[in-house]
């Protein structure tokens, strides 16, 4: 019983980590030296920033780049870093760099916060993800200052950098302007940085070394890449590829001829345009179009890309590509009255169908509660409402406009939201874990119901 007192322990601190930062973001914000005018904006404001911010969801009620001085920016950038590393991860990383042996308590956190299968080699994957994560930030910052510098001077520097953590970290927080990246819609090398910053902390770090094992062993072993991945890289890899390229193929055809978006564009420009959108809506949150402007079939593709988000143990929000995969071919499965999951040819357990059913089914949940929440405080539009609260849920930050223009109890709702939509899955992931004893061996009977 004491593990299962400690297991839910972990799962508190995980969640208790995310509400202290965004409690001493939102003081920091506060202040009238994170103001660019010197005074301080409301309370609220701060803590609608400092939420967005460490849940990397990128929903602004303030424009990034006029609100907030250097050390304002400075305070957001970190809430940023730290929300998409985890502040368990930035707290351990500082105990390693100090040469602190790190306790069963901390390599228990670390697991849980990062849903791993095993407590063994916590200490290597925490160095590999912190400076593999500060190795792509870095090259992705040096792409952005042969735009930045010769546009903005010096301060392309720090706009570069700022850029480059925010991608990476699927924040989609940007300052340069208030209209997010659509100055730069046709620019291929921000379009093509930022997608790859996008989907690199996407995709998730166990794909990332991986794919690096498999590729060492190509030239010693001459084995095939792919089919040596594991099974979960398999998954990720492929759902995100699909993801991609549909969306890109939707939003091409549902954009084609629509004059405020894509229509007078050239094919190159056409795909450009669609592909970043169909990036984007895995909860990175730039924009490079003014969702407004879309149409409503494209609107509602995005809805479905944003739920679903970027994959397992990364940067990424949303229920996951492989938490969707696993729930479509289970169903799939139990249409051809099949009683095993496969893919390829390895045998998915029935835990982890459990577990993805559950993570769908609390994020909807979220989803549902706060779009109906957030529609009785405010007159905007349907699609507007939940173009907004599935933003929140998923940590995406693309809005048709209704941030700016929430009530203060549209701001508590999606503040609420982000926060869930953060922590929830991840905890609820961590609840699954806990193995309670079993006090007797007798189960009750089964009992056949009607279903669908």
């Amino acid at each position: 019983m004491k593990k299962s007192k400690f297991s839910y322990s972990t799962t508190h601190l995980i969640m208790l980590s995310f509400l202290i930062g965004i409690i001493i973001g939102s003081i920091l914000l506060s202040l009238p030296i994170s103001s660019a005018s010197g005074k301080s904006v409301p309370y609220i404001d701060a803590l609608f920033t400092a939420t967005t911010s460490i849940c990397v969801t990128g929903l602004v009620t303030l424009p990034t780049v006029s609100t907030w001085s250097i050390f304002g920016q400075i305070i957001i950038l970190l809430l940023i870093q730290i929300g998409g590393l985890g502040i368990i991860t930035i707290m351990s990383a500082i105990l390693i760099s100090f040469n602190r042996r790190l306790g069963l308590k901390s390599r228990l956190l670390i697991h849980d916060a990062f849903n791993l299968n095993s407590l063994s080699g916590i200490v290597i994957f925490l160095k590999k993800v912190v400076i593999g994560t500060f190795i792509v930030e870095g090259i992705g910052a040096l792409m952005y200052m042969t735009v930045f510098i010769p546009q903005y001077g010096p301060r392309g520097i720090w706009i570069s950098v700022f850029n480059a953590v925010s991608a990476f970290c699927n924040a989609g927080i940007d300052i340069m302007s208030e209209n997010s990246l659509c100055d730069y819609s046709l620019n291929p090398i921000v379009n093509f940085t930022t997608s790859m910053l996008v989907i690199l902390g996407g995709i998730g770090y166990i794909v990332w070394w991986d794919v690096i094992r498999v590729s060492k062993n190509i030239r010693s072993q001459k084995l095939k890449c792919f089919s040596n991945l594991t099974l979960h890289s398999k998954i990720a890899i492929t759902s995100t590829v699909f993801l991609l390229l549909s969306g890109t193929v939707l939003f091409l055809i549902f954009e084609f001829n629509n004059p405020q978006t894509i229509k007078n564009l050239s094919w190159y420009d056409k795909l450009q345009v669609s592909f970043f959108q169909s990036m984007t809506t895995r909860t990175a949150g730039f924009a490079s179009v003014p969702q407004t402007d879309l149409t409503n079939a494209s609107s509602v593709v995005s809805l479905l890309l944003m739920f679903i988000g970027g994959s397992p143990v990364g940067t990424a929000g949303g229920v996951k590509t492989v938490t969707i995969a696993i729930v479509l071919f289970a169903a799939l499965a139990a249409i051809k009255n099949e009683n095993e999951l496969s893919l390829f040819r390895r045998r998915i357990s029935k835990e982890a169908i459990s577990k993805a059913v559950a993570v769908i089914s609390v994020s909807f949940m979220i989803m549902f509660i706060s779009t109906v929440l957030l529609s009785a405080v405010t007159d905007a539009q349907i699609l507007d409402v939940a173009y907004e609260t599935v933003s929140a849920t998923a940590t995406v930050g693309l809005t048709r406009d209704l941030t700016p223009s929430l009530n203060i109890w549209g701001k508590i709702i999606i503040i609420v939201t982000m926060y869930l939509g953060r922590v929830g899955p991840i905890s609820l992931l961590v609840a699954f874990n806990i193995k309670k004893e079993k006090k007797n061996i007798i189960k009750d009977p089964i009992e056949k119901i009607n279903v669908g």
